[in-house]
């Protein structure tokens, strides 16, 4: 019996390890987090029946990164930490002892050290005690500070990730197609080039404070120590007693922000912390676990059984996406009826068949559809040989790197390779068309009535065909046309984020327009003899200022720009300063804003009277502004923690305007 129960456990250890290695090293998937931690537990479920844990088991174990480089061994060993699906268990963990709640963050950990005011060294996870020297990228990753005003010795653990909206944007433009941030974080962190890490947008957030010389024994104060020096960490909220009761309630108000996407960065799950560092060090080290270091919370995914109908292939910019079209399921309260199935590769591993096929479908941390596991397969999965939209010839491309299989449009020219350009033009943070989907694009792309943007403002010719299309209806259309018509009033700097041009974001729009007029700025690209003319506004650079005058000096772009301008009244809100009402303050803004049209408003109105807005509440915040007061969120929170005032919009406006 045992003997069995060894070698089920072998195949276990080899399945989990392969998966591992391929999720430290940015490779495919081979393994969803779901099917990972339902084999782990099953593992170690073995192991205690039968008492015995094998070398090489990834319980006591921790999968090590090929990120190329010097090896080097960490002066303080990074453990992993205990995880649980039960509030129960954090309860239990916590000991009616003051405790922390911050983001799991799904990155990539990298321990940065600094010695008398300057950084010394940047070194991945590894294996917990031995990682890679990355210095070198430390000037390609935001947040990873050269300098700072402590001058001892410190070392911090924090999580190098991407924005969804970051990974998005690099999937539409890029010619291979990731599955989720993180793989593109540690993807990124293998390239040798700066200049192309940089243009990846990894951010990295500390977490921990592993060592200063100062005497710091609260964890809530570490991070205030931090955020003196520079460094925004992760967002975290003190729950001072901890009961089953109070920590419900706090995750499920950090989950709703998981759900409702607020949270920029992609986690999986949340980090519970003893306040009381001394006593969290005081505990015993198990397998690689720090028995008080820290509990992680992972949220119990709700999965449904369901029946595939199709496989419906996606265009975007650079490769043609399956997508599970499949029977409706209730999922986290909402129905899900499609799923990403990412690339070839991953249809390939799940061993997705064609219309029948039965499938087991999550909704991974509560955002993103995902299938799972195939329970039973109909049929066979087929490549299609034409592209769905132009029907020029397709071709399958592995990846050198990581020989994930992707395909392609062999026609440059088209449409649907704008698709996803489209859906950021249409945006809110675009020019804010309300309703129009990515989906309804896409018909209209097919339909060959939208070839450009301009051809968005024209769709008013068409709206007689458009009521007698399914879904649609005299209300729908007249909606369509009303918000059509709403959105030729736009602001200067939703337009130039709306263009899509390459690492052209919205801080980058603000502060280009802060420098220049949009019909100034326009000009002064097109007629740039020096792709880097723009790189001495603050925070721009010679890469995305050649970047910008790269695409205003395009032909095919200057048509198009000149095509939509004559179709939009443009507005632009000035963020030179005008005033000194808010002068040397620094404002948080959080929750919704009535007066203002939104925060971005707000902020503008600000940084225009000497102001500065900053996203998180620290010792040099000045006002925090939330329309309630009474939050018991982690911002108010810490706010009232710092004794750092908490004004309301009104009380705002009653004194800075």
């Amino acid at each position: 019996m045992q003997e069995n129960q060894l070698k089920v456990m072998q195949a276990l250890v080899e399945r989990l390890n392969q998966a591992s290695d391929a999720y430290y090293n940015g490779q495919g998937e081979l393994m969803s987090d779901h099917e990972w931690d339902a084999t782990f537990d099953k593992l170690k479920k073995l192991e205690e029946e039968t008492g015995t844990i094998l070398p090489d088991s990834p319980t006591i174990n921790v999968s090590a990164d090929d990120v190329a480089g010097a090896k080097e061994e960490h002066e303080f060993a990074t453990l992993s930490l205990a995880k649980t699906k039960k509030i129960e268990d954090l309860v239990k963990w916590a000991e009616h002892r003051p405790i922390w709640l911050s983001w799991k963050l799904d990155g990539l950990t990298l321990v940065v050290t600094y010695d008398n005011g300057t950084l010394t060294k940047v070194v991945t996870r590894g294996n917990g005690h031995i990682g890679t020297n990355i210095t070198h990228l430390s000037k390609a990753i935001d947040g990873i500070l050269p300098t700072i005003n402590n001058k001892g010795h410190l070392v911090i653990r924090g999580e190098a990730v991407i924005s969804y909206a970051d990974f998005e944007q690099f999937n539409m433009e890029a010619d291979e197609e990731y599955a989720n941030p993180r793989n593109l974080a540690s993807g990124s962190l293998t390239l040798k080039d700066v200049n192309e890490v940089k243009a990846r947008h990894i951010r990295w957030i500390p977490f921990t404070l592993v060592y200063s010389e100062e005497d710091i024994n609260s964890w809530g104060k570490q991070m205030e120590f931090l955020e003196s020096n520079g460094f925004k960490t992760v967002e975290h909220e003190l729950i001072a007693i901890p009961t089953l009761d109070n920590i419900d309630k706090v995750i499920g108000k950090w989950s709703e922000l998981v759900i409702n996407r607020t949270n920029p960065y992609p986690v999986d799950g949340l980090v519970i912390s003893y306040d009381d560092t001394a006593y969290a060090a005081s505990g015993s080290v198990t397998g690689h676990h720090a028995t008080r270091a820290g509990y992680a919370f992972k949220w119990q995914d709700e999965s449904a059984e369901t029946e595939l109908d199709y496989i419906e292939w996606s265009c975007a910019a650079s490769t043609i996406s399956p997508v599970a079209v499949f029977r409706p399921v209730e999922l986290e309260g909402t129905t899900v009826r499609r799923a990403s199935l990412c690339n070839i590769s991953e249809c390939e591993r799940l061993g997705i068949g064609d219309k029948g096929t039965r499938i087991d479908v999550i909704k991974a941390n509560k955002i993103i559809p995902k299938v799972i596991n195939v329970v039973e397969k109909m049929g066979s999965f087929a490549v299609p040989n034409s592209c769905p939209v132009c029907k020029a010839r397709t071709e399958v491309v592995e990846s050198e790197s990581s020989g994930t299989k992707t395909l392609h449009c062999t026609n440059t020219d088209c449409p649907a390779k704008q698709l996803k350009k489209f859906a950021r033009f249409v945006s809110k943070e675009g020019v804010n068309i309300d309703g129009l989907s990515e989906q309804t694009v896409q018909k209209f792309i097919n339909l060959g009535w939208v070839s450009e943007y301009a051809d968005l403002f024209q769709l008013q010719e068409h709206a007689n065909e458009l009521r007698l299309m399914d879904g649609f209806g005299a209300k729908s259309v007249a909606n369509l046309l009303k918000a059509i018509e709403k959105a030729r009033k736009v602001e200067a700097r939703q337009l130039l984020f709306a263009l899509n041009i390459p690492l052209i974001g919205q801080d980058v729009c603000t502060r280009l327009l802060a420098a220049y007029p949009l019909s100034e700025l326009i000009d002064k690209a097109r007629t740039a003899k020096d792709p880097t003319l723009l790189s001495t506004i603050d925070g721009i650079g010679p890469e995305k200022s050649s970047s910008f005058v790269g695409w205003m000096q395009d032909t095919n772009y200057q048509k198009q720009l000149d095509d939509l301008l004559p179709q939009l009244e443009i507005s632009q809100t000035s963020t030179k300063h005008k005033g000194t009402l808010c002068q040397g303050l620094t404002f948080v803004v959080t929750g919704d804003v009535e007066h203002y049209k939104n925060r971005n408003e707000l902020k503008a109105y600000i940084e225009s009277q000497g102001g500065k807005v900053t996203g998180s509440v620290s010792k040099s915040t000045s006002f925090l502004i939330n329309n309630n007061t009474n939050s018991t969120s982690g911002k108010n929170q810490k706010a009232k923690q710092l004794g750092i005032e908490i004004i309301s919009e009104e009380q705002f406006i009653e004194r800075f305007t």
